[in-house]
């Protein structure tokens, strides 16, 4: 009956790692886990760049922070956010899929009434905005990601060896 119950754990073992790939034993070189940089660049029309740079395992990650710039709304300096996350899958020990959400909330008027001063108040709130996407990356090979009329936006994905 022991050979039995442990022929039957065998054969089920074998079947689920066959059905399931996520549960058999990584691709070889891949064994050991390694932190991984995420640089996103983006160059603005003006020709200013800006970086955000996290180093994560794979998997998720997320970044958010405050801009440097303000926005200046009647005599108040509003802060802007900035948000990088994601999803790292390495797919080789050269290549990997990024899901990638970059972002920025930016701060709008929703109103304005006068104080007793006759000086404007506004009341604002704000709006995110940004880039979400998935693509295949080669580690160490920057990806222009995104270009328009306001710049061009870069990621480069290296390996911590």
């Amino acid at each position: 009956m022991k050979v039995f119950s442990r022929l039957a754990v065998i054969v089920l073992g074998f079947l689920l790692c066959q059905s399931y790939p996520a549960l058999a034993a990584p691709p070889s070189g891949t064994n050991e886990p390694v932190n991984y940089v995420i640089k996103v660049s983006w160059k603005e029309a003006k020709g200013e760049v800006n970086s955000l740079q996290v180093t994560t395992m794979e998997g998720q990650f997320e970044l958010d922070t405050i801009q440097k710039q303000t926005v200046k709304i009647n005599d108040s300096n509003i802060p802007s956010t900035l948000k990088l996350s994601g999803t790292l899958n390495v797919l080789s020990e050269k290549k990997g899929k990024l899901n990638l959400f970059l972002g920025r909330t930016v701060p709008y008027v929703t109103g304005s009434v006068a104080n007793s001063t006759g000086r404007n108040m506004s009341s604002y709130s704000q709006m995110s905005v940004g880039l979400n996407s998935n693509f295949v990356i080669t580690f160490g090979k920057p990806l222009v990601i995104q270009v328009d009329d306001s710049g061009e936006v870069t990621v480069l994905v290296t390996r911590e060896e």
